[in-house]
């Protein structure tokens, strides 16, 4: 995630639901503004109450910030900030694919290394 988005999301207050109207005032944007880049971006796709009002998440707002830091910070086009995103979303995948090794392939890879370093250490007298 963005640093700046990482420092914004601190900010939002800890519910599960947010309204279009307080969602446009926590990020400072107007409400029609959400609603054109809902049309723009996959990403940003919240459900609906019962009466169709919008109800945001808290990862609603972390890709609504990611947005807005791509266009008004970094100046990005609707375009390029799309193709931004779906990189953002590509690397977080990536990451989350290769969990840290645990179990026998960590334990082959301690192995390993103390091979090399047995094999680099210089033979001790006996």
């Amino acid at each position: 995630m963005i640093d700046a988005v990482e420092k914004q999301m601190t900010k939002i207050p800890d519910r599960t639901y947010f309204r279009i109207g307080e969602v446009a005032k926590l990020i400072g944007v107007e409400p029609y503004v959400l609603r054109f880049w809902e049309t723009e971006f996959k990403a940003m796709a919240p459900p609906k109450s019962r009466s169709k009002q919008r109800m945001y998440r808290r990862r609603d707002l972390e890709t609504i910030l990611t947005i807005k830091h791509l266009l008004y910070a970094e100046r990005f086009t609707i375009e390029g900030a799309r193709k931004r995103m779906f990189e953002l979303a590509r690397e977080a995948r990536r990451g989350a694919l290769s969990p840290p090794k645990t179990g026998l392939a960590k334990l082959r890879d301690d192995l390993a290394k103390l091979r090399e370093q047995a094999a680099a250490a210089p033979s001790a007298a006996l």
